[in-house]
């Protein structure tokens, strides 16, 4: 498995809109689940959206109807589009992979991590 690059993120008044960007510059996740986890401090990683290689997408009950993900396997890049975010989707955000059919937001079941990316939403 290959390196997973993030990109985006940064600071971003309530109501706004941010994207995160996740490339895979040496390897081709077309078959894997990928997602975007994000953790606060103090908190425990939680899983905020995965998008398996059947399209199947699961989202964290928080963030529905606010954030999309979504998958270019051509340019082989995993988005997150964040709108509307909230103080409370503060957090570091880290993009990941798993061989895993139906991972799901299961953070145990994904290998491969991105470096991490701070997303700080202002009131």
């Amino acid at each position: 498995q290959g390196q997973l690059v993030q990109s985006g993120g940064g600071s971003v008044q309530a109501g706004g809109s941010l994207r995160l960007s996740c490339a895979a510059p040496r390897f081709s996740y077309e078959r894997f689940c990928m997602g975007w986890f994000r953790q606060a401090p103090g908190k425990e990683r939680e899983g905020v959206a995965t998008i398996d290689s059947d399209g199947t997408i699961d989202y964290l009950d928080s963030v529905k109807g606010r954030f999309i993900i979504s998958r270019d396997n051509v340019k082989n890049i995993l988005y997150l589009q964040m709108n509307s975010p909230k103080p409370e989707d503060t957090a570091m955000y880290y993009c990941a992979a798993s061989s895993v059919v139906g991972a799901g937001l299961r953070s145990s079941a994904y290998t491969s991590w991105g470096q991490g990316t701070q997303v700080t939403v202002s009131s």
